[in-house]
């Protein structure tokens, strides 16, 4: 196979590379879609992208590139930059990411989705930001508009924090020279919302002239994407939201907006009170009528909805968010379809204060991107961690699939794999001495391994607990993970990696779960534990609902593959180049179950030991 027959930026193409490209050339021209688990390394964002450009280049088609990892961006603009250079093939690229990651208005990081966009709405509409004022000319771009975008075009591809910079300079909007850019661009690298949120696409869409049906859809870090559907479409309430919206009414006086809150507040005090705490119950569900039927007693059902949207347009004139406007919207989202959700009140404590929640939760992901599969020309899921393949074409609702799975390109004698059969964090066998187990084992292992280590805990709580014996065990540095912004994460990291020697403990769910790219530094990842969802309703409610859409295969779909994944996710963190040299070690003694040993890679081999200093001492000679 010739490079230059599909774009390839690389000199030559290899085995596995020739392989993928003939599926993803095979998928794009009979309209198919494609699932493909090809760990790191492979390059399997140069063997997707440029066979999909090709054909989209010529056939009139648009390709969209979707990734919610700021790394996987600069990689897929990279790839197209190389492209462009290699071949001098004219096409133009936009890198988008979130409105607001894109707004120059100043402090609104700290805003919800939602709000952002009512806030961003009211601006624009009362003639109040200079950015998208600088942009327009009636309905077109303005003079100076159109000088950034021609400026852009001739920079394309490149990163968005470019096509940001060059519009503070000169005052306009990013995200209205970045639709305009995408309305002439061969490839839109974006996050996945731009797709599949519906209110998103179609005013994205819509703008842009871009029709889905003429659309070739690349998904990176797919094994994300079923999760990230289901939260796109699923809505809370709580207590907290409902008092800070009384607080935001009495703010501005508007009196009848707090008696109606207050009414609101009540009917989930009157729901929660089929809570049995005495008896361990701290969530129930709920019917979608009873709620309502609550609400109507208050007032009107659309009333209230209409009232509080109208008050909180009110409050982003003065401020640029509303937790009244968060109260409309979970009324509104409340009456959605019931086949595929759930709906459950439930109480916890936080800060030693009782805090209820009602919930509206989706099971099926497929609802969300089932439709636009339907449409785009095609689809290619592809990821280091997407087995089985067939689960992920089950959750996702693809028709017409291929599934291709690549093994892993690394030599093998690179990696140790090893399975510590000694301990558990399953919940029946915590205790002060299991912990003490735990941590005793963690720091020989740390003391051991020559370099950085990480570890990964399926809670903070379980962490915790573990750490308070580890840490004095333990010679080396310990950095311990927490809830991270962008910036923080990337200074945590540049301080851990200056370190000769440390040690990461982090969480499954925390900010280095996955998307944490060091190569030739960690030498080590411990995963302690299995990451199980915990047993709560909702969990049973997706395994009820998956047992009756998929059969018996639906317990292993909702709970021990998602499990199974997220641990060796985590393991992928180690090596991460041909050169790259490390010890992956599972550390709980049902990874040596058969049950368990079933559910693990079957392309990875596993050495079960006790002697694991020996092991990790012999490996690194």
């Amino acid at each position: 196979m010739k490079a230059e027959e599909f774009l390839f930026p690389h000199e030559k193409v290899r085995e596995k590379q020739d392989k993928l490209i003939e599926m993803v050339v095979n998928s794009v021209k009979e309209r198919k879609n494609m699932i493909i688990h090809a760990p790191t390394g492979l390059g399997k964002t140069s063997a997707v992208l440029s066979p999909v450009l090709k054909y989209a280049l010529d056939n009139n088609l648009k390709v969209f590139f979707l990734t919610s990892r700021h790394t996987q961006h600069l990689i897929a603009i990279e790839t197209l930059s190389m492209i462009k250079e290699k071949y001098g093939t004219r096409f133009v690229a936009a890198d988008i990411i979130g409105k607001r990651g894109m707004c120059l208005q100043p402090a609104v990081e700290g805003l919800h989705s939602f709000e952002f966009a009512e806030y961003c709405k009211s601006l624009r509409e009362g003639g109040s930001c200079e950015f998208y004022e600088n942009s327009r000319d009636s309905n077109a771009l303005s003079v100076q508009g159109k000088k950034v975008l021609a400026d852009i075009k001739f920079l394309s591809p490149c990163h968005t924090e470019k096509i940001i910079e060059r519009c503070r300079q000169s005052k306009v909007c990013p995200y209205e020279l970045a639709i305009n850019l995408a309305k002439d661009s061969a490839v839109i690298v974006s996050d996945y919302n731009y797709v599949f949120n519906e209110n998103i696409r179609k005013a994205f869409f819509g703008k842009a002239g871009i029709e889905l049906e003429k659309c070739i859809l690349i998904i990176d870090e797919g094994h994300n994407l079923s999760d990230r559907m289901r939260d796109l479409v699923s809505e809370r309430l709580t207590s907290i939201t409902i008092d800070r919206a009384i607080a935001e009414a009495k703010k501005y006086n508007f009196d009848e907006t707090i008696e109606l809150l207050g009414g609101i507040k009540k009917v989930l005090e009157e729901l929660s009170q089929e809570l049995e705490p005495e008896q361990n119950i701290y969530e129930v569900l709920i019917e979608k009528n009873d709620f309502v039927s609550r609400i109507n007693k208050i007032n009107d059902y659309d009333k209230i909805i209409a009232d509080l949207d109208f008050i909180a347009d009110t409050v982003r004139l003065r401020q640029k968010r509303s937790f009244i406007g968060g109260v409309s919207k979970f009324l509104e989202s409340w009456r959605g379809p019931d086949d595929g959700f759930t709906r459950i009140i439930g109480s916890r404590r936080i800060k030693n204060r009782p805090v209820l929640t009602l919930s509206y939760k989706c099971l099926d992901a497929s609802i969300v991107t089932g439709p636009v599969f339907e449409k785009a020309h095609s689809t290619i899921v592809m990821s280091g961690t997407l087995k089985p393949t067939a689960m992920y074409r089950d959750l996702l609702g693809l028709e017409k699939c291929e599934e291709g799975e690549f093994e892993n390109p690394f030599p093998e004698q690179n990696k140790l794999n090893l399975i510590i059969p000694m301990t558990t964090s399953l919940q029946s066998e915590r205790s002060p001495a299991m912990y003490s187990e735990i941590a005793r084992i963690c720091a020989e292992i740390a003391n051991t391994v020559p370099g950085h280590s990480a570890f990964y805990f399926p809670s903070y709580r379980f962490r915790d607990d573990v750490d308070n014996y580890f840490s004095k065990l333990c010679r080396k540095t310990t950095f311990r993970e927490s809830k991270m912004t962008k910036e923080e994460k990337k200074n945590f990291l540049e301080k851990f990696t200056s370190y000769k020697e440390a040690v990461l403990l982090n969480v499954f769910s925390g900010s280095f779960g996955e998307g944490i790219d060091l190569p030739g530094v960690l030498k080590c990842v411990v995963v302690v534990g299995v990451p199980l969802n915990p047993p709560d309703l909702e969990l049973r409610e997706l395994l009820k609902y998956y047992e009756e859409k998929f059969g018996g295969i639906g317990k292993y779909y909702g709970y021990f593959f998602p499990a199974i994944n997220k641990a060796v996710q985590a393991t992928g963190r180690c090596i991460r180049s041909e050169t790259d040299k490390g010890v992956l070690i599972l550390l709980d003694k049902r990874y040596n179950t058969p049950f368990y040993r079933q559910c693990l890679p079957s392309d990875t081999e596993y050495t079960v030991s006790k002697n694991y200093i020996s092991e990790i001492r012999n490996f690194f000679r």
